[in-house]
């Protein structure tokens, strides 16, 4: 009797354990081969922006369902615009590097859901001199479904924030842009070691804005965001919030007194976080001075005022607004210029570290240059 029982609780426990066993292992292994398809897809589509070979990433792609296919004619227009960017400013894409962190993946029969960040990595040199090698970097989050078709994984749909998928047709153009003069201005000097003195302390406003960038290559925090404040991503773009915190920390930014209608505490006031009351916050604050608006050849050209333009005006740790259609879309902060006075900034949503200021935006955009008073 009791070898009876005992067989059949062996029985029982076979039944139970055995088959979650072969099924746990099967489920690593199938894990195991979509990092390993998720690892090739965003390596091949890192470098197809600098290689232009289509072939190179269409294998990834199901083309029979019209999800799989637009998102593989979305890689080729970033690519696309990416380049046709750059030849307008007189510039090359030399390479390309990236890296994924996978944040989720669930199965579901033949389907695998993902969500992951990218951080991706762009060199580049000016075709008047091809010696000095300039880095940015933009951070994307993704969430992918892919299918399994014939023992073979495949992108049967992709949804991120991109900046780089615009049109190329809309680019606009401005000859004697970048300007090397910039770099002759005092005035993108950052003045250290009298900051206590000063309202608004820019060095530290820096560093906040390039250890918080983010998923973007070259960002510190191990690319995550700072936790004590809540990520806008999911709720309208956390932009916004960004840069009020590279302004107004008190402890790592730049210090401004937060105040009435502009503060975080649990979550941050409407001026905190939405665009079109932050503008107007900082502007009739006296915390900040519009110094141009107007479209990309508007605020780039010389004037009477501006010799180098009006974006040369500006000084790492101000402000650049972004308008579209009548509404401020994004804000991002300037972080410095590159070796030929080229403006570059750092945002959120998407993120990006020291990148082209314009890249991403197109000829109907309006900036709005903004200079944090010290």
């Amino acid at each position: 009797m009791k070898m009876k029982r005992l067989n059949l609780l062996m029985i029982i426990l076979c039944a139970l354990f055995y088959p979650f066993h072969v099924y746990a292992a099967d489920t690593e292994v199938e894990t195991q081969d979509i990092r390993s398809f998720l690892n090739k897809l965003f390596d091949e589509r890192t470098h197809f922006l600098i290689d232009q070979r289509p072939k190179d990433i269409y294998r990834f792609y199901d083309k029979t369902e019209k999800s799989g296919q637009y998102a593989y004619e979305q890689e080729l227009l970033r690519s696309k615009y990416i380049n046709a960017w750059a030849e307008k400013r007189g510039i090359v894409f030399a390479t390309a590097e990236n890296s994924i962190r996978i944040n989720r993946i669930k199965k579901e029969g033949n389907l695998a859901r993902i969500s992951l960040n990218h951080s991706l990595q762009l060199s580049y040199v000016y075709k008047i001199d091809n010696n000095n090698l300039q880095f940015c970097g933009i951070g994307t989050r993704h969430v992918l479904t892919l299918k399994k078709i014939k023992g073979e994984w495949l992108v049967l749909r992709e949804w991120y924030t991109d900046p780089l998928t615009e049109n190329p047709k809309l680019i606009p153009e401005f000859n004697g842009f970048p300007n090397p003069a910039f770099l002759k201005s005092e005035t993108i000097t950052v003045q250290t070691g009298d900051n206590g003195k000063r309202r608004y302390n820019r060095e530290r406003a820096l560093e906040y804005a390039n250890k918080y960038a983010g998923a973007a290559w070259g960002a510190g925090n191990d690319h995550r965001y700072n936790k004590k404040y809540l990520d806008y991503t999911y709720h309208g773009g956390d932009c916004t919030n960004f840069a009020s915190q590279v302004l107004g920390d008190e402890n790592e930014g730049g210090g401004l007194k937060m105040v009435s209608g502009w503060h975080y505490r649990s979550e941050g006031s409407q001026a905190w976080v939405r665009t079109d009351s932050f503008k107007n916050f900082v502007i009739h604050s006296g915390y900040g001075r519009l110094i141009s608006k107007g479209y990309f050849t508007d605020v780039v050209k010389p004037t009477e005022k501006y010799p180098s333009g009006a974006v040369a005006a500006l000084k790492p740790g101000d402000l650049i607004a972004y308008e579209m259609d009548g509404d401020i879309d994004h804000f991002a902060i300037l972080v410095g210029f590159d070796y030929y006075g080229y403006p570059l900034v750092n945002s959120h949503t998407a993120d990006r570290y020291r990148v082209p200021f314009d890249l991403g935006w197109d000829k109907n955009t309006k900036y709005l240059l903004i200079h944090i008073n010290d």
